[in-house]
């Protein structure tokens, strides 16, 4: 800490869509996070900053920003990591509407989470017994591994077939689909499949694997795809799919 920088030169996006980039300099301090960084500049440099954050400690994931050309959560990030000769750029996840400097419109995100069938559909009522789920089975250890998902939209942030085609579901998405498609409590797979099947779905994925390169939760949502690739496959050769 001694051989570094006093202050950080700290580039934050400013504006919406068409914004630009605005310097500050911000005290360098020991321990300091990306999330830091960006609160000392709304609270001591410029209260109009924009920005999103609520618990601090990698639990909700709103925080998450583009730093340094890579989408981050920002409380997660430590300065010292990524600060190349004392400086830091910070915009807007990347893929998503820009709202206001590093606030983005999630809507679109959430709402192909929807598109995927991402809900939960029971299989009985209240009223019903407990469905026993071995946790040993092959479905209960697929779905286990995509389950730790909160939605940050990193993987969407960072996902190329995103970039490229605005009607794909991505990645956050398609992983929950697949976590329900292996839950064997859940009703709503034949719309489900039906869903991640067609234009837009599983089958546009380019398997570049960018969102399990960037996921803070080292999720593998390229696997999940794949899974979901194999599955809609099957149930396409049935004739499930079909109507």
């Amino acid at each position: 800490m001694s051989d570094s920088p006093t202050e950080l030169t700290v580039a934050l996006w400013r504006g919406a869509e068409q914004g630009r980039y605005q310097t500050y300099s911000v005290p360098r301090r020991e321990n300091q996070t990306v999330l830091d960084v960006v609160t000392f500049v709304q609270r001591h440099l410029d209260p109009t900053l924009s920005y999103r954050f609520a618990c601090r400690v990698g639990m909700c994931g709103s925080c998450a920003m583009t730093v340094n050309g890579r989408p981050r959560w920002t409380c997660r990030t430590h300065v010292a990591n990524v600060a190349q000769s004392g400086r830091l750029e910070i915009g807007p996840l990347e893929n998503l509407p820009v709202i206001k400097d590093l606030a983005t419109d999630m809507r679109p995100f959430f709402e192909k989470w929807q598109q995927a069938k991402g809900s939960f559909a029971p299989s009985r009522t209240r009223h019903d017994a407990i469905e026993q789920i071995k946790p040993d089975s092959k479905a209960r250890a697929f779905a286990d591994a995509a389950i730790e998902c909160i939605n940050c939209g990193v993987c969407y942030a960072a996902c190329d077939t995103v970039r490229w085609n605005a009607d794909y579901l991505g990645p956050a998405a398609l992983n929950r689909a697949w976590s329900l498609v292996n839950d064997e409590r859940d009703a709503g797979n034949s719309a489900r499949l039906k869903a991640v099947a067609a234009a837009g779905g599983c089958h546009a994925c380019h398997s570049h694997q960018s969102c399990q390169e960037h996921c803070p939760q080292s999720l593998n949502p390229t696997a999940s795809i794949a899974g979901l690739k194999r599955r809609t496959m099957v149930a396409y050769l049935k004739g499930e799919l079909e109507g």
